[in-house]
């Protein structure tokens, strides 16, 4: 299991960069490799991603979810990943989001992947295009502000 953890200054309100974050139909837009996600409910989400010339489906449940804080997940199937994001307010205008994903990769492609840092490579490649994604835009596509509490361990 490897571990990454990537964080990004986003010059938006705390608000606006957490807002955009529950879109997860929007990632294809800034997140490489994801090509859809389809939000089954509040919790959960069907994923679909090509990577390398692999393509993947597989479900995640949102783990914990408190607005303007942290959006967690863990995957159902497929490939075993688990991750948090975290959002700290730096000034009124000013939001640091950090990514910390915990992957098994599955395969011998996912495995290469791992071990040449192409992942770390891709994860900072994504927080740099989300960072893009919500500067240009200037507003959030959408909004979920529920609270999905943490399940008791």
């Amino acid at each position: 299991m490897s571990t990454i953890t990537e964080s990004v200054d986003v010059h938006v309100p705390i608000t606006r960069a957490y807002n955009q974050w529950t879109q997860f139909e929007s990632f294809p837009a800034f997140m490489q490799g994801v090509e859809q996600i389809r939000q089954i409910d509040d919790t959960h989400t069907h994923w679909v991603t090509e990577i390398a010339g692999v393509t993947r489906e597989f479900d995640a449940t949102i783990t914990e979810q408190h607005p303007d804080e942290r959006v967690a997940w863990k995957s159902d199937s497929g490939p075993e990943h688990s991750g948090v994001i975290t959002f700290h307010r730096l000034d009124d205008n000013t939001t640091r989001v950090t990514a910390q994903m915990d992957i098994d990769p599955d395969g011998f492609v996912e495995h290469a992947a791992d071990k040449l840092g192409l992942l770390n490579h891709r994860i900072k490649g994504d927080m740099q295009r989300f960072k893009r994604f919500i500067e240009q835009r200037g507003q959030e596509t959408g909004a979920w502000r529920g609270d999905v509490a943490r399940p008791d361990a």
